[in-house]
């Protein structure tokens, strides 16, 4: 925030921008209003998952599993506002069913325990876990994403058994707020540029992320708006920092 706005120092900004707006009763900066969004790089996709003992094979029979089985099915993430902490959240907000958060200090430890059965469901991003569903290890039963992945393209989407839920991760670049906007416009045009490289999409494809072109006006309100729908779910589950 106090570098020099001469567009040599950048910030690589993430989903947790948005959810830590909320989620910290004080914090010493105001994201949105200290930092000029550059562009948007890149859309993670995370996927609703479950141990494959759990006796579901679609979101419709795990929702009804899960209410006649209320508080008896643990659910885990990185930690308190993680984005897998929040994005199950949603999922309970939108769907009323009684999830047990269990959170972890890093998700590498929440797919060791799914995959033991110690927990039975966990919405981990793509890039994590894709070769643990690709072996069988895991189960998934849908994308978070409002559309389906890539890399995943027999897995439906939440949305197609939750209409209207979208919910994923985004990296892109910021800058200092005053940086000029012929500055901000040059960097987005030169990223935008890069995006459209064949073999830039089918590496990060191969990640399980999907590029995002855009202007950073889009990349501003992409921001404006997932720190309002997080701000929502973090006050619906009452989560607090750890």
């Amino acid at each position: 925030m106090r570098a020099p706005a001469d567009g040599y120092t950048l910030l690589v900004i993430g989903t947790t921008a948005a959810i830590n707006a909320t989620l910290f009763e004080k914090l010493n900066y105001n994201f949105i209003r200290d930092i000029a969004p550059v562009a948007s790089i890149i859309r993670v996709p995370h996927v609703m998952q479950v141990n494959p003992s759990l006796p579901v094979t679609t979101v419709p029979e795990f929702i009804a599993y899960a209410k006649a089985n209320p508080g008896k099915i643990s659910m885990g993430s990185g930690g308190n506002g993680s984005p897998a902490h929040v994005i199950g959240e949603h999922f309970k907000m939108m769907t009323g069913v009684n999830l047990v958060h269990v959170p972890y200090r890093g998700g590498a430890p929440v797919l060791t325990d799914l995959i033991g059965g110690q927990i039975q469901v966990a919405f981990i991003d793509m890039a994590g876990s894709i070769e643990y569903i690709r072996a069988g290890k895991l189960r998934a039963l849908a994308v978070t994403t409002a559309t389906r992945s890539e890399a995943l393209p027999d897995i439906p989407t939440i949305g197609d058994f939750v209409p209207g839920f979208e919910a994923s991760q985004w990296v892109g670049l910021g800058a200092p707020k005053n940086t000029r906007s012929e500055i901000i416009g040059k960097l987005n045009t030169e990223i935008n540029a890069g995006l459209v490289d064949p073999k830039l999409k089918a590496r990060f494809a191969d990640l399980g992320s999907m590029v995002l072109p855009g202007s950073a006006a889009d990349f501003g309100k992409l921001i404006a708006d997932d720190t309002e729908k997080w701000g929502k779910v973090i006050k619906f589950s009452g989560a607090k920092p750890e």
